[in-house]
């Protein structure tokens, strides 16, 4: 098996590994507040946070909401979120890594 090859083969398996990791265990995952809610609760400083952020007005503030996803029934709504979460970052990954590697190759 050439190395392009194998690569691809190692990337494929890693976005199912990690679409698997977040259709069946995102909706399992600890109902407990994130780190940065435990944190601003622990240290008194959760009554500072704006009523309204900035965040809010971004275009993808209408459709995730914490970590579901608006609009659809509430089973699948985190595992979802989570999927759709996972593409994003394994699409931006790899268009990162094309790029880095492009440039490489025309400073050769």
């Amino acid at each position: 098996m050439n190395r392009q090859k194998s690569n691809w083969w190692f990337l494929t398996l890693g976005l199912f590994t990690s679409l698997a990791i977040a259709l069946f265990g995102a909706p399992v995952a600890s109902q407990d507040p994130d780190g940065l809610d435990r944190t601003a609760k622990d240290l008194e400083f959760e009554c500072k946070a704006m009523e309204e952020p900035p965040a809010s007005k971004l275009p993808f503030a209408q459709v995730f909401e914490e970590y579901k996803l608006r609009g659809v029934p509430d089973q699948v709504s985190t595992s979802s979120a989570g999927a759709i979460g996972t593409l994003l970052c394994f699409t931006l990954g790899l268009g990162l890594a094309k790029v880095i590697t492009l440039r490489k190759t025309q400073r050769m």
